[in-house]
C-alpha cells in the first residue's frame, strides 16, 4: 500500500489542488503518491494486450484443477496478472494507458476463462470500477486511481448486500462528518477478489442526501485502501463453483472516508451510458470462455474415451453420434463467440457516439451475447462427460469444475429477465433501462 504523508504534506498537497478545494482534498494528498511495482509493465497496444493475455492463460491453465480441487487461493498467479500489465489496459491514453477498445478487453477475459474461470472472475470488478472513474470520477481522482491501476495496484468490489429485497437495495451508508469527510458502516457479500485487493470499492447510500425524483436513494462509490481502520474482509465464500474467487464478506466499521475518496453512482445512470453493456459484456465473456474451456477438456477426453461397440468405431472419435454431438456444441460454442464479438463491437461503437439508441442498441447486443454464452458454458460442461465417457467423471480429473463454475457464475444475474428485454426490443422498440446489469 502507499505511505500515508504527515498532516503537513496532506495540507500542502490539498492546497495545491487548483480545482478542489482544500477542504476536500484529492486522494494523493491522503494517501501519498501512487506506489509504483517494479515488476509491472505498461501495456501500450491492443495487441499487446491480447498477447500477454494469451501467455498468462496458458500458464494458469497447468493448475487450474489443482487449485479448484484443493480450494487454494490463486495467490502468485493474481501477483502475476499484476505484472503483466493487463490490470492497466483501460487507462485512457491521456493518463498513460493503452485505452485498449472493449473488443480488445473482452477478449482478455475470454482467453483466461477458458484457463480457469475462477480465476478470470477475480479482475472484472477491477475494471468495471475503472469505468465508474472514467464517468463520474474528478481529475485528481482519476490521475490517482488510474496511476495506481497502472502500477498493478488491484480494485475490487464490495456492493452486493443479503439483507435488502432486492440486489439493489443497499444499507450501507455513507455519512457526514461535522469535521468533513464521511463514515462508513455496512456489511457486503460476495466481494469478489476483496482478499486479494489493493482497493476496495463500496456501494452505500448518501445519508444525508435528499432521495432522488424517482424516490430511490441517492448512492455513490467510496475508494478505500484495504488496509483502512474498520474494514475486515473475511474469508468466507464456499460456492459450489468459482471456489477461488476470494469472493469474501466485507464488514466495514465506522470507516473514516476522506470527500476525495467518494465518488458519484447513482447519477451514472442518468442519461445514455455504457457503463452497465461494459460490466456485462466481461460476464459475457467469462461464460463464453468457460464454455471453450469446458469443449477443449471435451475434445481431450474424447481422444482416450473407448468406442461404444454398436457404433462398429475403431475409436470413440469416430462414433458418428459422438461427431454429431461434438460439431453441435462446437456450433454453439462458436455462436456465444460471435455474438460475443458483436456485442463488444456495439459498445465500442456506442462509446464514439452515446446516444439513446446506440446504447440501447450496445444492451440488447450485450444481452443477446450474455444469454448465449451462458447457455453454451452449461451445455459444454455437461456434454463433456458425454463426449468423454464414464472415465471423465473420475475425481482426480476434477473436470466438473468446468460446470460448476459455469453453472455459478450464470446465475449472476437471470437471463431470463435479458431475453425479456431482448423481446420488448425486438417487438415494440422499448429501450432496456438503464442499470448496471444491462
Amino acid at each position: 500500500m502507499p505511505d500515508r504523508p504527515s498532516a503537513a504534506a496532506i495540507a500542502s498537497s490539498a492546497a495545491a489542488a487548483a480545482d478542489r478545494p482544500a477542504a476536500v482534498p484529492s486522494p494523493a494528498a491522503v494517501l501519498g503518491p501512487a506506489a509504483v511495482l517494479r515488476s509491472a509493465v505498461v501495456l501500450r497496444s491492443d495487441a499487446e494486450a491480447v498477447e500477454a493475455a494469451g501467455s498468462l492463460a496458458a500458464r494458469f491453465a497447468a493448475g487450474a484443477g489443482d487449485r479448484d480441487a484443493e480450494r487454494r487461493l490463486p495467490a502468485a498467479e493474481v501477483e502475476e496478472l499484476s505484472a503483466s500489465g493487463l490490470l492497466g489496459i483501460t487507462v485512457p491514453a491521456r493518463f498513460g494507458g493503452a485505452g485498449v477498445s472493449v473488443a480488445t478487453l473482452t477478449e482478455v477475459f475470454r482467453l483466461l476463462a477458458t484457463a480457469d474461470g475462477s480465476l478470470a472472475q477475480i479482475p472484472h470488478s477491477h475494471f468495471v470500477f475503472l469505468d465508474a472513474l472514467r464517468h463520474q470520477g474528478d481529475t485528481d481522482q482519476q490521475r490517482f486511481y488510474f496511476a495506481e491501476a497502472l502500477a498493478g495496484r488491484r480494485f475490487a468490489n464490495a456492493q452486493t448486500e443479503r439483507g435488502g429485497r432486492t440486489i439493489a437495495d443497499d444499507a450501507t451508508t455513507l455519512r457526514r462528518r461535522p469535521d468533513g469527510g464521511y463514515l462508513l458502516n455496512g456489511e457486503k457479500f460476495y466481494c469478489t477478489g476483496a482478499l486479494f485487493a489493493h482497493w476496495l470499492v463500496v456501494r452505500a447510500v448518501l445519508a444525508d442526501t435528499a432521495a432522488r425524483p424517482d424516490g430511490s436513494s441517492v448512492k455513490a462509490l467510496a475508494y478505500l485502501p484495504l488496509d483502512a481502520a474498520g474494514v475486515r474482509v473475511a474469508d468466507d465464500w464456499d460456492g459450489m463453483g468459482q471456489r477461488t474467487t476470494a469472493s469474501g464478506t466485507v464488514r466495514l466499521d465506522g470507516v473514516a472516508v476522506d470527500a476525495g475518496q467518494v465518488v458519484p453512482f447513482s447519477s451514472i445512470f442518468d442519461g445514455p451510458t455504457t457503463y452497465g453493456a461494459r460490466a456485462q459484456v466481461l460476464h459475457a465473456a467469462l461464460d463464453t470462455g468457460i464454455a471453450r474451456g469446458a469443449l477443449g477438456a471435451a475434445v481431450a477426453q474424447a481422444a482416450k474415451a473407448r468406442p461404444w461397440f454398436e457404433s462398429g468405431a475403431s475409436r470413440a472419435a469416430d462414433d458418428p453420434l459422438l461427431v454429431q454431438q461434438a460439431g453441435e456444441l462446437e456450433i454453439e460454442v462458436r455462436a456465444a463467440e460471435a455474438l460475443l464479438r458483436e456485442a463488444a463491437a456495439a459498445i465500442d461503437a456506442a462509446e464514439l457516439d452515446p446516444t439513446d439508441d446506440s446504447t440501447a442498441a450496445a444492451s440488447v447486443a450485450t444481452a443477446v451475447a450474455k444469454v448465449a454464452g451462458a447457455r453454451a458454458a452449461v451445455r459444454a460442461a455437461s456434454e463433456l462427460f458425454e463426449l468423454g465417457g464414464t472415465r471423465a467423471a473420475a475425481g482426480a480429473l476434477n473436470l466438473s469444475r468446468h460446470w460448476r463454475d459455469g453453472r455459478t457464475h450464470t446465475l449472476h444475474d437471470p437471463s431470463r429477465w435479458k431475453v425479456q428485454h431482448i423481446g420488448r426490443w425486438l417487438l415494440s422498440g422499448t429501450p432496456p433501462p438503464r442499470h448496471g446489469q444491462l
